[in-house]
């Protein structure tokens, strides 16, 4: 039940966005990381990354969570990060910072007005506003790719 529940979603993804219907040659056999703390979101971003190439898709719904998996598994190429987080750890600028400082290219998601801390800190991570739409996504995270 719950397989033919994700295929109708997955075929119904790919008539929604026709242009995801081949993978995107920079996203093929990349490693992401999504850091989102609500579900749903989290699980849309992943089947876009993996829709369009992507080898691998973890996701983590805490900063701690996403700090451990950085320094367990380091060989991430490219993450999303929520910039608001429920919890004891409020935002996602830990785990920016660690991801800078190791070099690898990050976006950043945000439901609410664009954060001028993020903006000042980290210039080079693109912010995308919630709600957002699949090709908006993945031409964030294709710039920040092409630019590693």
């Amino acid at each position: 039940m719950l397989t033919l529940s994700i295929r109708r979603t997955r075929e119904k993804f790919h008539w929604r966005n026709r242009s995801l219907s081949k993978p995107d040659s920079l996203l093929v056999g990349k490693r992401c990381l999504v850091l989102d703390d609500e579900f749903l979101i989290a699980l849309d971003i992943q089947q876009t990354l993996e829709l369009a190439g992507a080898a691998h898709v973890a996701c983590v719904a805490t900063a701690p969570e996403a700090l451990a998996l950085l320094r367990a598994s380091p060989d991430f190429d490219v993450a999303v990060l929520d910039v608001k987080l429920s919890g004891a750890d409020r935002n996602s600028l830990g785990v920016a910072a660690l991801l800078f400082a190791k070099g690898m290219p990050f976006v950043f998601l945000t439901g609410m007005r664009v954060d001028d801390v993020h903006a000042k800190q980290f210039p080079q991570a693109p912010v995308i506003e919630k709600p957002y739409d699949a090709a908006t996504l993945l031409d964030a995270v294709r710039r920040v790719l092409e630019r590693a």
